[in-house]
């Protein structure tokens, strides 16, 4: 699926091309982000002329609205937003940051509020791999505590220890669910920045070798 085709030998940088079935992607590539399935002001037309390989739309966004019954019915995430490209999918895990007063967090996962009409939900690390399993994402993200920064070492080492557990189950629900084409073919384990170190090791212990470095809280 990930074919590295030339690295940098001044550098750590690297030049590969991932296969998906929806598309070939060339690495390194800029990911225009369409939250709820579409990019602001860029028509997926647009996005083709514009030489864009792959778009990212957000889980718990698209699980409140317009929700998965809607998604489902139109085909799909890719025939909903009419975009035929690949497309990765964020589990949520930003949201456990960002939504931080509208949400309680667990060992099994995260109850949220919604900020749309207040509605309760729980997304853990198995329902965020089932929802983008049924959106039709091409790459699935592992569900992950995002911690806010800056913040105690101490703070950061627990998201960083909850992550990894989730990891294990969201590798397990994957492998479980029935392959099907167009229906979710690699999933990603996170790296956490502030905690690298202890990060890549238990990542790659559990995971495949993906595995998407983020930073210590958001870019």
């Amino acid at each position: 699926m990930f074919e590295l085709l030339a690295t940098d030998p001044g550098s750590k940088a690297r030049r590969g091309r991932l296969t998906t079935d929806h598309g070939v992607i060339e690495t390194p590539v800029f990911m225009p982000v369409g939250t709820q399935a579409t990019v602001k002001t860029v028509t997926p037309h647009e996005l083709g002329e514009l030489s864009a390989q792959i778009i990212l739309a957000n889980t718990y966004h698209l699980f409140i609205r317009p929700g998965l019954e809607v998604i489902q019915a139109a085909g799909g995430l890719h025939r909903f937003c009419s975009w035929s490209g690949p497309m990765l999918t964020d589990s949520g895990g930003f949201q456990v940051f960002s939504l931080a007063k509208l949400r309680k967090i667990s060992e099994a996962g995260v109850q949220f509020q919604s900020h749309v009409d207040g509605a309760n939900l729980f997304i853990g690390p198995r329902e965020a791999v089932q929802i983008q399993r049924i959106l039709g994402s091409d790459i699935i993200m592992a569900f992950d505590e995002c911690p806010p920064w800056p913040a105690e070492e101490g703070a950061v080492r627990q998201a960083v220890e909850r992550t990894l557990r989730w990891a294990e189950m969201c590798k397990e629900e994957h492998a479980n669910l029935a392959p099907g084409r167009r229906n979710g073919r690699c999933c990603l384990g996170l790296c956490k920045g502030g905690a690298t170190r202890i990060c890549v090791g238990n990542v790659r212990s559990v995971w495949w070798p993906w595995i998407c470095r983020v930073t210590p809280s958001v870019g």
